[in-house]
């Protein structure tokens, strides 16, 4: 399996988040790619660098334009610059005001800008953070492209993350949305795609990019929210809307949940994908559902890791592209990620 990456990525590192009204050091960091291209190396995958998909003749902007609309693109791209010019401004973009509803006109204040395009204060934007985002996106896009090109898989080291970017929102580490990048990428071939979410937490952002499509089924494995982040999205009445109805699907699970509940509820989770008959299919891979993740929510072991990615691959005999999102600083991360493509890869062998 080819890996795909640019070390460019690694430049976006906001210092501080803020959780629960304190600043805290940002566990979305450049050294969880050191730890993972180690498990990218245990693996025995080939890296590969993407293109610049936003060079003159390249239409993966196109394709980036079916998830985000230009207005938050071009928020997201120039934020870091307007802001450096407010005078006693912090050194990242945060907010500090959010709309209580979003249909009211669209401010022209960085400040209120911000407000309306970042759910939340863990997803600061530095001097890096647009280019870093972009080609996580062009990482997703390109194995994309290979996977439309004749690989069974392929693996986007996307950081950093996106599932819970929404069409215009930045939040929880995510700025652009790269699994539903790659699912948009997948559509220009195939007429049913499936996205599925492993991460520790739910994907709001992708659920939002496709709750009224019928184009891509969205089913998500995570935390329960009620006490959890996202909080607001990821319960199990959400089921779509319009023609989307009937292609949302989250599966909550109490926290600490442990491999034997974990691969019965993805039994069922996949039980639903196969009913959709997908021709393709993106998986969000968290690695945050370890036992010894910091974020500490679930409790899956490095085998069942393994045993995670051989369901998924046993079940769903299609082609796949498989998106870095979750998974933070602890010796086994590499490990985990190399556990899930040994299994995934078990029935190839």
């Amino acid at each position: 399996m080819k890996c795909v990456f640019n070390a460019i990525q690694n430049k976006h590192y906001p210092k501080s988040y803020l959780i629960n009204g304190v600043r805290e050091s940002n566990p979305e960091s450049p050294e969880r790619v050191e730890l993972l291209l180690k498990g990218v190396e245990a693996a025995g995958m080939t890296k590969v660098t993407p293109p610049n998909y936003g060079s003159i003749g390249n239409d993966g902007m196109n394709t980036i334009l079916k998830v985000h609309p230009q207005r938050y693109l071009t928020f997201l791209e120039h934020a870091a610059t307007r802001w450096s010019r407010i005078k006693g401004a912090a050194d990242e973009v945060t907010p500090n005001i959010h709309p209580t509803n979003r249909d009211g006109e669209y401010p022209k204040s960085l400040v209120a800008q911000a407000g309306f395009h970042m759910a939340d204060a863990s997803c600061p934007i530095s001097t890096d953070t647009w280019e870093s985002a972009l080609w996580s996106s062009w990482s997703a896009l390109h194995a994309a492209d290979l996977v439309l090109d004749g690989e069974s898989a392929c693996y986007a080291l996307s950081r950093p993350p996106g599932h819970h970017a929404g069409p215009e929102l930045a939040g929880g580490f995510c700025y652009l949305n790269n699994v539903a990048i790659a699912a948009e990428r997948l559509r220009a071939k195939f007429d049913r795609v499936a996205i599925l979410d492993v991460d520790l937490h739910h994907g709001n952002g992708t659920e939002m990019a496709f709750y009224d499509r019928a184009d891509v089924l969205t089913v998500s494995l995570h935390a329960h929210p009620e006490r959890f982040y996202p909080f607001f999205w990821g319960y199990e009445s959400e089921t779509g809307e319009q023609e989307g109805q009937g292609y949302n699907f989250n599966f909550p699970l109490p926290r600490g949940t442990k491999d034997k509940v974990y691969l019965e509820t993805l039994n069922r989770a996949l039980q639903v994908i196969e009913q959709y008959k997908p021709q393709a299919l993106v998986i969000a891979l968290g690695l945050d559902a370890y036992e010894g993740d910091p974020i500490a929510g679930l409790a899956i072991s490095t085998e069942g890791f393994k045993n995670i990615g051989e369901r998924i691959s046993e079940r769903l005999k299609i082609p796949t592209v498989i998106v870095q999102e979750g998974g933070y600083l602890c010796p086994e991360l590499g490990q985990n990620l190399a556990a899930f493509i040994d299994g995934f890869e078990i029935t190839e062998r």
